[in-house]
């Protein structure tokens, strides 16, 4: 990949003084009515969030921090001087449902954009139904597929970054600093296997070994039988697990390994919105998470960052600022706000009112090159590659003492950098 520039950013810059806060209309999620339907009046845009199933805990909290953020952008005069309003329908977390979602969008509601899917086997089942309806579909996923040219030319994950690029940054720091001999554990789906083909291609690049590989069903309750598949030999574990019962796994992880256990890398997805600081994760420390975007909130936290966690309603723990115990998922959540940035900065370029100038949208952000570090991209700086659709940016090694996570490493944006699979700008609308 080429591009490193960013030509077209979105400034720093505060919020909330001498906003439009008057006539700002912000639809409560799920409410807009057939009568408000009309062309010209609103921007539309629907959120296919999981409000059931086994993404259920992500797709609360990327609806309540997709919701600030339309707050904040109706408040400053909506996009183009139209207000915006967020449509939700509930997938699932089912491929099936998703496509379902997606034609009633399309059909029903006529949106002008759809945002939202996590779970990428939902996303891998609507996006070819997003080409044929030629709706613009902004991913708040982490797939693979996008990038390896899987999709069409709607398609875009302009926020978050792919398994391939995140692996792809921190590989070489796992097996440099913790061991060469792996053992993968992962989900048993489209998102499982972009981790264990890409880890083992980035662990056999160093000289290690992938020494054994173990898939287990997302909706899986008790991973005691799994477990003894770990080789005697294992220097390191890398885990990514999801699903409603991510802490059973790492609590019987932990009294599967007992005292004398290998180090032991994962992805904060197998304790996303779990209380870290209780007494039966204490094996996990000095265990080491990436993180895309700190839960914690670190020394060096950047203006931005308070600023996204006051919004969104999160305390410097990463839990809800009005319950301790209800935990963010705030390692993906953002995905949510920041697309809505990137669709509003694609819009005002293209001058975007309606779908008359949908195909010009799309062509904007194609042309955008990256985001600087903002209230609009509180994750940090990204790097956008408008041939592959998909978003670069730093990614976070956290270590895990005391009931909390402490960034040790961050890596550089290039790190993530891979050789174009596709170009999407090739292809027809």
């Amino acid at each position: 990949m080429n591009r490193s520039s960013k030509d077209i950013l979105l400034p720093r810059r505060g919020f909330l003084n001498g906003l439009l806060a008057g006539g700002a209309l912000l639809a409560a999620p799920g409410i807009v009515g057939r009568a408000q339907a009309q062309a010209g009046d609103a921007i539309r845009l629907g959120a296919p969030f999981h409000r059931t199933g086994i993404g259920a805990s992500y797709g609360r909290w990327y609806e309540r921090t997709a919701t600030a953020a339309l707050k904040i952008i109706n408040e400053q005069g909506g996009i183009n001087g139209l207000p915006v309003q967020m449509i939700v329908e509930d997938d699932g977390t089912d491929p099936k449902r998703g496509v379902e979602v997606m034609e009633k969008f399309a059909a029903e509601h006529k949106v002008d954009a759809v945002f939202g899917h996590l779970f990428s086997h939902v996303v891998a089942a609507t996006a070819p139904r997003a080409g044929e309806l030629k709706m613009p579909y902004f991913l708040c996923s982490e797939t693979h597929a996008l990038a390896a040219g899987k999709f069409n030319r709607y398609c875009f994950q302009p926020s978050i970054t792919d398994v391939k690029s995140q692996i792809n940054s921190m590989g070489g720091w796992i097996t440099s600093n913790l061991g060469k001999k792996v053992t993968l554990i992962y989900p048993d789906y489209a998102f499982g296997y972009d981790h264990r083909d890409n880890m083992t291609a980035a662990v056999e690049a160093q000289g290690g070994k992938i020494v054994a590989s173990i898939a287990i069903p997302p909706s899986e309750t008790s991973f005691t039988r799994y477990l003894p598949r770990i080789p005697f030999d294992t220097e390191v574990i890398y885990h990514v697990m999801v699903g409603p019962a991510v802490l059973t796994f790492v609590k019987e992880l932990g009294e599967h390994l007992g005292t004398k256990r290998p180090e032991i890398f994962g992805f904060i997805d197998s304790l996303e919105g779990v209380q870290m600081d209780i007494p039966q994760l204490s094996f996990l420390e000095g265990t080491y998470f990436w993180e895309a975007m700190p839960r914690y909130a670190q020394p060096d936290q950047t203006e931005f960052d308070k600023f996204y966690r006051d919004a969104v309603g999160v305390d410097a723990t990463g839990a809800s600022a009005t319950d301790p115990k209800d935990i963010s998922t705030y390692s993906h959540m953002f995905s949510a706000w920041e697309t809505l940035f990137a669709i509003k900065k694609a819009m005002e370029i293209s001058g975007y009112k309606g779908p008359a100038q949908k195909i010009d949208m799309l062509e904007a952000m194609e042309g955008i090159t990256g985001f600087e570090a903002s209230n609009e991209f509180p994750q940090g700086d990204k790097v956008f590659n408008g041939k592959t659709h998909q978003a670069f940016a730093h990614q976070n090694v956290s270590k895990f003492g005391g009931g909390k996570l402490e960034v040790v490493h961050t890596t550089t944006i290039e790190e993530s950098f891979y050789p174009d699979e596709t170009d999407y700008t090739q292809m027809s609308f």
